[in-house]
């Protein structure tokens, strides 16, 4: 980590929050807390994104050399602290924080150079095609079909769960290659087109309402072999990389403003004041640690990812029933464009949220790989 004094941070965080009063808009506000996942409707996240592309700011976590700041782990930090206090929404995560980096460690000179820049412009939006109907968890088992046929791969199967797939143009996927040897063995890590011949996105309404998640079949699908990530049959070492990064993250700067929200409510008695203190303190015990992995003190990377996942959605969900609590019963009613943001999205975000400790690897899971880590 880039050492800074405190008169380079205070002169850092006095630039971003200038460039925040002047470019975040009262609706780019507005949409982002309306907003009831991570997943923020493009209309909202990809308008965010391009004022930031100009600025040379959408990606903070990029090295310099493919696009990105060069920003070091305090400015980094700096700037997602304050861009959650001002309220700004988060940017989708599928290209810029996941595939993106992965296309840098394992993709060619070539693949660099198409995808990279247009995963900054938000010219390409990425979709996770991991999951399937019988493959969740247990990724290993996944069994989309990919036949080499000549300079092709030839798909067929399904994909579930598949966030913002009606969005995306584009899909980092996991396919199976083999059938020999180990489950893990057999799987490559493929980009593919959306708009491929013989895919189709078929929508899947949540408990909340919403359409983010959605199936996605493939009957003959063709995909270049030039569009595979690393050696056939090694995807996942691949995507091992790839959830290093989608389960670690900066969970406590969003989670600090939300609770932080909810303490300036007024009426709130004294045991609810006693649960939001408790959350404050816990929050401020994992943004610590956040802080220290990005030193990278006493762990490796994928510890600190699983428990970093653990610690933040399990935190998440519990703000949610937190909120809800607050909300009582006027929280479970219908929403309409003059209800209060905080009020229309707490059921909803509630709802959404129950999936955070399942994705990317359930937090059991997670327990399970900490333990292995550090007990062998």
């Amino acid at each position: 980590m880039n050492t800074m004094d405190e008169t380079e941070i205070d002169a850092f965080r006095a630039e971003v929050r200038a460039f925040l009063r002047a470019e975040l808009t009262p609706a780019l506000r507005e949409g982002a807390a309306r907003a009831t996942s991570v997943f923020i409707e493009p209309s909202i996240s990809l308008q965010w994104q391009a004022i930031l592309h100009v600025r040379g700011w959408a990606a903070p976590d990029w090295p310099a050399q493919y696009g990105g700041p060069g920003w070091n782990d305090m400015q980094r930090y700096v700037f997602a602290a304050e861009c959650a206090q001002a309220g700004a929404p988060s940017l989708a995560p599928m290209g810029l924080k996941m595939v993106a980096p992965v296309i840098m460690h394992y993709g060619s000179p070539e693949q660099q150079a198409h995808y990279l820049p247009r995963i900054l412009s938000g010219e390409d939006y990425w979709c996770q095609g991991f999951s399937e109907p019988g493959a969740g968890s247990d990724l290993a088992s996944l069994q989309l079909r990919a036949v080499r046929d000549g300079d092709d791969y030839v798909l067929n199967g399904s994909k579930i769960w598949t966030t913002h797939a009606h969005h995306a143009n584009r899909m980092f996927c996991l396919v199976r290659t083999s059938g020999e040897g180990r489950p893990q063995a057999g799987i490559s890590f493929l980009l593919l087109d959306m708009a491929s011949p013989g895919l189709a996105v078929k929508p899947i309404r949540t408990l909340a309402g919403d359409h983010e998640f959605n199936q996605v079949f493939f009957d003959d699908v063709r995909v270049p072999v030039a569009n595979r990530l690393g050696a056939e049959n090694e995807g996942w070492t691949v995507a091992k990389y790839l959830l290093t990064f989608e389960r670690g993250g900066k969970y406590a700067p969003p989670l600090i403003e939300r609770l932080s929200r909810l303490r300036r409510r007024e009426g709130l008695g004294p045991l609810m004041e006693a649960r939001l203190v408790r959350e404050a303190v816990s929050l401020r015990a994992m943004q610590a640690l956040e802080m220290k992995a990005m030193r990278g003190i006493g762990g490796n990377a994928a510890l600190y990812a699983s428990v970093l996942k653990v610690l933040g959605t399990e935190s998440m969900q519990r703000i949610d029933r937190i909120a809800c609590d607050i909300e009582g019963v006027a929280g479970w009613a219908i929403p309409t464009e003059q209800t209060p943001s905080d009020l229309a999205v707490a059921v909803p975000r509630y709802l959404n949220d129950r999936a955070a400790s399942i994705y990317a690897g359930s937090n059991e899971i997670q327990r399970d790989l900490i333990a292995r880590m550090i007990l062998g």
